[in-house]
């Protein structure tokens, strides 16, 4: 698997380095310092090429100028995921039949940002971490535990066994998220731009949510409005510890 770009080398040199195989450098590309250090420290070979082999190897793709072999994405096994959750006061989020590997990027790089997140994909009509997805994550995949399960109602029903509520994210009718006083350890389910969660999986949600609108005509894509409710339940999950405290 290819992994481009100076940022997403970088975070996985930091976080994940022996998951390197090699490093290519693009002739003239600056600020390699500490990328030849960690390569260095953790004996990853790096090669200085010219652009018209970068473009080859990159297969046509704007790398930035670098450019890694790194091993394909390693999945978190889903007992292990729910069990670091509930240890490390994490929320599952569940992706019901995402199929676009830009919002999933996108989904990973919000979550890594806001912390204290896990992922959960079905193995069947659903979007897996590519190397388009590490693209658009932008080294989120290094801070975000990713768990694949051939059945994501069993999955959910674990986590409820485990004393997880789960709460859904419909466009509309559900309680609107500014409203709601959300419960604690939460996870979240996401369905697909187009056609939402589906009605196996509505049966054991919790409780439902909908990001409050001015126009109704348009809705946010699956990336944004997985972002605001993250964010979101981070807020309220601070504020409920800071309560519990007094």
């Amino acid at each position: 698997m290819k992994l481009s770009g100076r940022n997403p080398v970088i975070e996985r040199l930091r976080s994940n380095p022996t998951s390197i195989t090699k490093i290519y450098i693009q002739h003239g590309f600056q600020g390699t310092l500490f990328i030849h250090k960690k390569a260095r420290q953790w004996g990853i070979p790096v090669y200085q090429i010219p652009a018209s082999k970068m473009m080859k190897i990159g297969r046509d793709k704007n790398t930035q100028g670098i450019l890694a072999d790194v091993e394909d994405a390693a999945y978190v096994p889903y007992d292990d995921l729910l069990e670091a959750a509930l240890r490390k006061n994490r929320c599952p989020v569940f992706l019901d039949g995402l199929t676009d590997p830009q919002n999933l990027g996108a989904i990973i790089r919000s979550l890594a940002c806001l912390g204290k997140f896990s992922l959960v994909l079905p193995t069947h009509d659903s979007v897996s971490v590519t190397e388009s997805v590490l693209r658009v994550a932008s080294g989120g995949e290094n801070y975000v535990p990713i768990s694949r399960v051939p059945n994501l109602g069993n999955a959910i029903k674990k986590a409820k066994e485990k004393s997880f509520w789960i709460a859904g994210a419909v466009v509309q009718g559900g309680q609107p998220l500014n409203e709601a006083r959300l419960p604690y350890p939460l996870g979240l389910v996401v369905g697909s731009e187009q056609k939402g969660i589906r009605d196996v999986i509505r049966k054991t949600l919790d409780m439902e949510l909908s990001i409050p609108m001015a126009c109704d005509t348009v809705s946010f894509n699956a990336a944004h409005a997985t972002t605001i409710f993250c964010y979101e339940i981070t807020r309220q999950k601070k504020k409920y510890q800071k309560e519990s405290k007094q």
